[in-house]
């Protein structure tokens, strides 16, 4: 650490004191249950737009977005850009998790379709993937832009870390000479066992200074503290200070950035056309609109999942509140988005030709270690561990609740409320530390990111059906969760494990990119069996897609698809197979209950009231008459519940798309103009 100032260290223990401030300030509001786990439902607009935005920021997303831009251009951004299509969505989706009137998403299984069962089996999973992929790769990226921004001299290298180097160095120069004229067969021998040992990781561009178990120890421990302490009021309370700090750190490399590369006409000359093509029509880049569309299609399903869902909406005063911070929140992050990819624009012209970095995650880290000077450099630390804490005391929270209301009682169901708020905070401790845990064996971002956009598409496409459609069943659900679960996680990750399919001739094939490298098809990697032997067998390595081997079966020709397009394939079929097994075991099984489908779709009918003494008395009310509001539907008589929109639905919906379009028509003004 010391490279960093006296400075910078003071900056960083003011946040942690604050942080820690906060949380002994909202211990007495969390109490009870409800109190601890929903902030007794009274959240107004301004803490309903920094949870939700800080909760969508993570430092993950900064890192992503400005990696994928510094490998793809400009078009890498739609990885999380795309998202941005669902903001005028969520102007509907979100007053459905307030007017539930539950408090954790699991609770919709039983309450919908009965099943204690489903609600089980949800909250584990919930739990599981929270930890393994939502907070242990927060925890990951926010040490990668860490390390990247404390790193050793040269005098400090060992052996083996001054080889890595060394052999990056080598690896980019042979990269910059074969692009001028043809190299000689040992340099092309060379060339090959070098790109292979940075497929591996075995290369680095810098010497990281930071232990990684010592920078998770101390920012868990920060996290944990106050959220242990202060429950949902005290996450609230941290999110209004972190999303400040998030905002300062988004903004903070531009400037610089521009400043050392010669400024904003230097940027346009830098760049080739095609790396500022946003929808990425020049075939240069992975995300090509097909990818896009189907990248939506399965985000747009799995959006209904997210466990924090309930517990964000849920903490909202009223129905206004929550969709009013859900939507104006999630733009805040479309906003910082633009910044994030400009930073990665910077970085392609800082980190060009023998610049190169090793690993593309640590770009954020490079150019804040590059361009910030003492204190800045404190100030974007903090900024880093804000934009991960947020995300992950918003996690944390939605698997507390989980755990306490969905597994413990049913493990005790006699537990008092008090017992089940302090089976909550023993449960953020311990899910703070397995994030620590998996964290430390994760390595590639991009790879857990794409994991991540898909791995809730059949519980989410599973809630959407649930809140429109009274056929669907819970036979369906567990098919459709099921069969997605071998398609998408289970066979996938086994298959690295299996020799005869790791070795497969037919699986380890590989296409040919646009720059003329040869890119793998089927899993994640495919490498040299031995790296110093250059016609050694090839083997497969990380996650088989097995998407494209639905997309092979029907008789798509993937080998020849590009590499957008065989992206877009695989969160197609991500996206369309739980569908199509709701729909069809749905039509083929027993209905529901028909009592408990018109209590529920009453109850989601009639609007949250102004108190929660009012609101008691409308769905008493609805209790007795559960079809009193069915004149608001649209296709009277039939299974769908979709209803009528009002003055508020109708204004709400076209200034959401109206700043939608706004924010888009601005990013491609200045992409226009960089150009230009």
């Amino acid at each position: 650490m010391a490279s960093l100032h006296l400075l910078d260290y003071l900056i960083l223990g003011a946040y942690f004191a604050v942080l820690i401030g906060l949380g002994k300030l909202s211990a007495k509001h969390a109490k009870s249950g409800e109190g601890f786990f929903l902030a007794g439902r009274k959240l107004g607009k301004v803490y309903q737009f920094f949870l939700n935005f800080g909760n969508s920021v993570a430092a993950n997303d900064t890192v992503s977005t400005s990696s994928l831009v510094y490998q793809h251009g400009v078009s890498g951004v739609w990885v999380g850009f795309q998202m941005i299509f669902l903001n005028p969505y969520y102007w509907f989706m979100f007053p459905w998790y307030r007017r539930v009137r539950l408090t954790t998403m699991a609770d919709i299984f039983e309450d919908r379709l009965g099943s204690r069962r489903l609600a089980l089996f949800y909250a584990s999973f919930q739990i599981v993937m929270a930890v393994a992929v939502t907070m242990a790769f927060g925890n990951l990226v926010s040490y990668k832009i860490s390390s990247a921004l404390v790193t050793k001299p040269e005098t400090a290298w060992t052996a083996t870390e001054a080889k890595s180097v060394s052999d990056y160095r080598e690896l980019t120069r042979l990269e910059l000479a074969r692009r001028d004229a043809p190299l000689s067969a040992p340099e092309q021998a060379k060339l090959a066992a070098l790109r292979d040992r940075k497929a591996r990781g075995e290369l680095n561009s810098y010497v990281p200074a930071l232990e990684p178990w010592s920078f998770y120890l101390v920012y868990t421990v920060a996290v944990g503290f106050y959220i242990v302490l202060g429950g949902m009021t005290a996450t609230a309370l941290n999110e209004i200070f972190q999303g400040v700090l998030i905002l300062i750190l988004s903004l903070m490399l531009i400037p610089a950035g521009l400043q050392a590369i010669g400024g904003w006409d230097q940027l346009g000359a830098s760049l080739p056309h095609a790396k500022l093509d946003l929808f990425g029509a020049s075939g240069a880049s992975d995300f090509t609109g097909w990818t896009i569309a189907a990248v939506f299609f399965a985000t747009l399903l799995q959006a209904h999942a997210m466990p924090h869902n309930m517990s964000i909406a849920s903490s909202a005063r009223n129905e206004f509140a929550a969709r009013f911070g859900a939507v104006a929140g999630t733009f805040g992050k479309r906003i910082v988005t633009v910044m994030w990819a400009f930073c990665g624009l910077i970085a392609i012209v800082l980190f060009s030709g023998a610049n190169s970095l090793a690993d593309p995650d640590a770009v954020w880290g490079a150019m804040s270690r590059q361009l910030l000077g003492p204190g800045l450099l404190g100030l974007m630390l903090a900024g880093v561990l804000a934009a991960n804490m947020s995300t992950v005391a918003a996690q944390a929270m939605a698997v507390s609740a989980l755990f306490a209301r969905n597994v413990y009682t049913c493990l005790r169901r006699d537990a008092t409320d008090e017992q089940v708020v302090r089976a909550g905070r023993m449960t953020l401790v311990v899910v703070l530390i397995l994030g620590v845990l998996v964290a430390t064996k994760l390595s590639d971002v991009y790879t857990v990111l794409q994991f991540a956009m898909t791995i809730n598409v059949p519980f989410g496409a599973s809630i959407l059906l649930m809140f429109t459609w009274r056929r669907l069943t819970a036979a369906a659900v567990w098919t459709a969760v099921i069969g997605s679960a071998v398609i998408n996680i289970l066979f996938p990750l086994a298959a690295q494990h299996i020799e005869p399919l790791r070795t497969s001739p037919t699986l380890t094939v590989r296409s040919t990119d646009a720059s003329g490298r040869a890119t793998p098809v089927y899993f994640e990697a495919v490498l040299r069996s031995d790296p110093a032997e250059a016609n050694s067998a090839l083997v497969g390595r990380g996650r088989l897609h097995t998407e494209l081997l639905v997309l092979r079966a029907v008789g798509v020709d993937v080998v020849k698809t590009s590499a957008g397009g065989r992206l877009a394939g695989r969160f197609l079929v991500d996206a369309l197979l739980p569908l199509v097994l709701l729909f069809s075991v749905s039509l083929f099984t027993r209905k529901p209950a028909g009592d408990r489908v018109r209590q529920f779709f009453g109850k989601m009918k009639t609007p949250v009231a102004a108190t929660p003494e009012a609101d008691r008395v409308e769905l008493e009310e609805t209790r007795r008459r559960p079809d009193r509001f069915d004149d608001h539907k649209l296709l009277r008589g039939s299974a769908w519940e979709f209803t009528r929109w009002n003055k508020t639905d109708t204004i709400g919906f076209a200034v959401s798309c109206a700043v939608t379009l706004a924010i888009i028509g601005a990013f491609l003004a200045l992409l226009a103009w960089v150009r230009s």
